[in-house]
């Protein structure tokens, strides 16, 4: 039996590059997907695309929602697989991502979640850049060394169900907050195999809201009890003096593959 692996797409108003994202779900060889979609009733042509692919999607709606960490609670509702991912509206799969994910959760069963690499692509899908993943742990996450791209994790759906849904009031940091209430009840593993494609571009929240990110973290560790002597509480600083510098090497980033368009 090939386990279930169900896969949430939050989206709104990024109908330029969810076709993208949507053939690279569809179009794995692994077959045992069930897809959803969440639009947030948007004003572009996202729902005509949707609906082009409509007969191969398990579930989807366009209605308002309260934005995205929402919308990924309530795909999530709707999910029957034993494996879950989300991949946001602007980010692809490599093909053969879904396949060995499965295979690694077959080869560790005692396995609770599982992330690999992901590449930076500029908006017509040329390689920038590689996120810098690494090994990390519950106490790791707790200093700040997260080093997971969203793209290519995946978890066990049970495990899901005992940390769900997602906090409401987490804005930029919801994945953050995933990662550390699946690692503090099992195992979670880096593997070198390359699986998504982190799509940078303009209007995306890590160029365009990125300052939003460590304060969320910061809300997320005093509301597990952290104290504000602690070293993630230091690395905000440093981050916070560090964004100017940051977001120039990401705008260098993009505007450098800008030049071979």
């Amino acid at each position: 039996m090939q386990p279930l692996v169900s896969i949430v797409t939050p989206s709104f108003n990024q109908g330029k590059y969810l076709e993208r994202t949507i053939r690279s779900v569809l179009n794995q060889d692994y077959p045992n997907i069930e897809y959803i979609i969440m639009d947030g009733n948007s004003s572009d042509n996202s729902v005509e695309i949707i609906q082009k692919y409509s007969s191969r999607i398990a579930y989807w709606q366009s209605e308002k929602d309260q934005g995205q960490t929402d919308a990924i609670n309530q795909g999530f509702d709707k999910a029957n697989g034993q494996i879950y991912a989300w991949l946001n509206s602007d980010d692809t799969y490599e093909p053969h991502a879904i396949s060995q994910v499965v295979d690694y959760f077959s080869q560790h069963p005692r396995l609770g979640m599982v992330y690999g690499d992901c590449n930076f692509i500029d908006a017509e899908d040329r390689v920038v850049g590689k996120f810098n993943a690494q090994q990390t742990d519950y106490q790791k996450l707790r200093t700040g060394f997260v080093h997971i791209p969203q793209q290519a994790a995946f978890w066990r759906s049970d495990l899901w169900k005992n940390v769900a849904p997602l906090d409401g009031s987490i804005y930029f940091a919801m994945d953050y907050d995933l990662w550390l209430r699946l690692a503090k009840i099992s195992k979670i593993v880096y593997v070198t195999k390359l699986w998504a494609n982190f799509r940078l571009h303009g209007d995306t929240k890590t160029i365009s809201e990125d300052d939003r990110c460590w304060p969320d973290m910061l809300k997320i560790h005093y509301r597990d009890g952290g104290k504000w002597l602690h070293p993630i509480v230091l690395k905000y600083y440093i981050r916070k003096l560090a964004a100017p510098y940051i977001k120039y090497k990401r705008s260098k980033m993009m505007k450098k593959s800008s030049k071979f368009s």
